[in-house]
């Protein structure tokens, strides 16, 4: 890797680990692996980083996505909470987050990075089915199951999943 490799990986680092880190957060529900999810990503990105510095945040989401279902094929670990995370959406009210966050550690792991890639990351049916190697059919209806189980899980948060989802 050249000096402007170099500074060039590390701009990307400094200006995206945040976003990355949330993210990584939500797909995982537990802070330490979401680092590690982070840092396996950036690995494998700056080993590739030449072909990959005009465009390197797709890839490393990509690989975070790639890399999170691997370890939940692999391991089924018992579920954890989610704590906190940055968001100043919808969730930013603490009562309706904690509301959220329990709700969320209840899904499957599969169930909660769909609704992360379509929700949080704004994905389309499409462009999550490509993220994660599925076919369309199986987001669309693992967000179907995955919203009507929310819907039991913590009613109160029907006006944010909506109604019409």
């Amino acid at each position: 890797m050249t000096t402007n490799d170099a500074a060039g990986f590390d701009e990307f680092v400094a200006a995206r680990s945040a976003a990355l880190s949330r993210t990584a957060y939500l797909l995982t529900g537990d802070h330490h692996l979401a680092q590690d999810l982070v840092q396996s990503a950036l690995l494998q990105a700056v080993k590739h980083w030449r072909r990959i510095h005009t465009s390197p945040e797709a890839y490393v989401r990509r690989a975070m996505y790639h890399q999170n279902i691997s370890w939940w094929r692999r391991r089924r670990f018992t579920e954890t909470g989610l704590g906190s995370y940055d968001d100043a959406g919808p969730a930013s009210d603490p009562d309706l987050r904690l509301t959220l966050d329990q709700a969320l550690a209840r899904l499957t792991p599969k169930q909660r990075t769909v609704l992360v890639l379509r929700f949080y990351e704004d994905l389309t049916e499409v462009e999550t089915a490509r993220a994660l190697g599925l076919s369309t059919s199986t987001v669309k209806s693992t967000t179907r199951q995955s919203l009507a189980r929310l819907r039991t899980l913590a009613p109160e948060l029907a006006e944010l999943i909506g109604a019409d989802r």
